[in-house]
């Protein structure tokens, strides 16, 4: 009996986690609202097999039909991206980058990325993360007048630094477009590999909505959970001259079992993003983010001062200290109790602690799988701006919600 209680309880917290994310307006720029079919796959029997190794060259019997599962997905990842070869076996995107590293890299090699407090990731060599134990990372960042990549800091390392192995360009909360090409050129000036990380923007990539980096990369990484909209995981995609050593790196070299049911669900997400209905959703997901810049800078432009003045992407970086009434964490904290989700985020050159944070990261991702459009924003930020100065607007939100459940 104890064992059934518990199993219920569990299904009870499921459903109010459901209720949550239905009833809440979720501006969280690293999550999505899957499909019901990716949904379906991820609760799959696939659940069940283990499948080490990959299509025809497994560790287990019984994978005829896991094996047509993950080819499937690797043709439909090589199709969508135009790559030469794709791995879909990473767990996260943190699990593809680990994985790419280990493909170029040798433990010790030198590596250049973006700056963690400018916009870059924990696994792009933050010295807790295993990325930084293990390869000597350094980085370069935005600069300080306008918060783009600074190209002529990138130039500079590379003089200052004639081991570098690998540049890394990509980024979590950077909402200007990535010039790929231009950085992996300079990488090649210096015979150093180039790896692009589009975990976030991956599913604009896939669209044509941001320059591809698949061409001018050695190696290109990505989570699916995000942009893609699909399960939670990673994949890598490079070309064919190091397809060998990807695999390896990834299986066996840093995971086991690869998640079939996951990748059962990657499958149905590539499909999804192959079909003309993505593209629309991806334009609309990049009109609402540029919109709801707009108007928050209209409503209070020193309480929400825009990050690079606007975005090109998902998403939109603010820094919400101008006032002197605010910081990344109370924003955060009180916008939930209002059943608006956002994160917290240290912003370039950022005074305050990491805990604590001058800005917050806002995506359109969620919401517009919802059902919400860029005319929606100004109502939206509206929302925030009345939560924030401690008015309770949780019956306006629910009221909202409950009409985009209605189109």
């Amino acid at each position: 009996m104890d064992n059934e209680g518990s199993t219920m309880d569990i299904f009870a917290l499921i459903e109010e986690e459901q209720q949550r994310q239905a009833s809440g307006i979720n501006l969280i720029a690293s999550e999505n609202s899957v499909s019901d079919n990716v949904m379906r796959a991820m609760g799959s029997v696939f659940t069940n097999k283990y499948a080490e190794g990959y299509p025809g060259k497994r560790w287990y019997g019984g994978c005829a039909v896991t094996d047509r599962i993950e080819q499937y997905a690797i043709d439909k990842a090589k199709k969508l991206f135009g790559a030469d070869h794709a791995n879909v076996q990473p767990h996260s995107g943190t699990s593809a980058n680990i994985g790419a590293y280990m493909a170029l890299l040798k433990p010790g090699d030198k590596v250049l990325a973006f700056n963690l407090s400018h916009g870059g990731h924990l696994s792009h060599g933050a010295p807790f993360n295993l990325s930084g134990k293990f390869f000597q990372f350094i980085h370069y960042g935005v600069r300080k007048d306008d918060g783009l990549i600074d190209v002529d800091e990138v130039k500079r390392m590379f003089k200052e630094h004639k081991d570098i192995k690998l540049m890394v360009a990509g980024a979590s909360s950077y909402p200007r477009a990535i010039d790929f090409e231009a950085l992996a050129s300079i990488a090649r000036e210096h015979e150093a590999a180039f790896m692009a990380d589009i975990a976030h923007i991956s599913g604009l990539v896939a669209t044509g909505r941001h320059p591809s980096p698949v061409a001018c990369s050695d190696v290109v990484t990505m989570s699916t959970h995000k942009t893609l909209r699909g399960p939670r995981g990673g994949m890598v995609l490079c070309k064919e001259e190091h397809k060998s050593a990807v695999d390896r790196a990834i299986f066996p070299g840093s995971q086991g079992g690869p998640l079939e049911h996951i990748i059962a669900a990657k499958a149905v997400m590539l499909d999804e993003a192959l079909q003309p209905d993505f593209k629309k959703y991806i334009d609309a997901v990049i009109a609402a983010a540029k919109e709801l810049a707009k108007a928050l800078a209209a409503i209070n432009p020193k309480r929400y001062r825009v990050l690079t003045g606007g975005t090109d992407n998902h998403m939109v970086m603010i820094d919400v200290t101008g006032d002197g009434k605010l910081n990344g964490i109370q924003a955060e904290k009180t916008l939930e109790k209002q059943n608006i989700y956002i994160n917290k985020n240290f912003i370039p050159y950022d005074p305050l602690p990491v805990t604590v944070t001058s800005g917050i990261r806002l995506g359109t991702p969620m919401i517009v799988s919802q059902g919400a459009t860029a005319a929606d924003m100004g109502r939206i930020a509206k929302l925030m701006d009345a939560a924030l100065d401690g008015k309770d607007v949780a019956k306006d939100v629910s009221v909202f919600m409950k009409e985009l459940a209605k189109r």
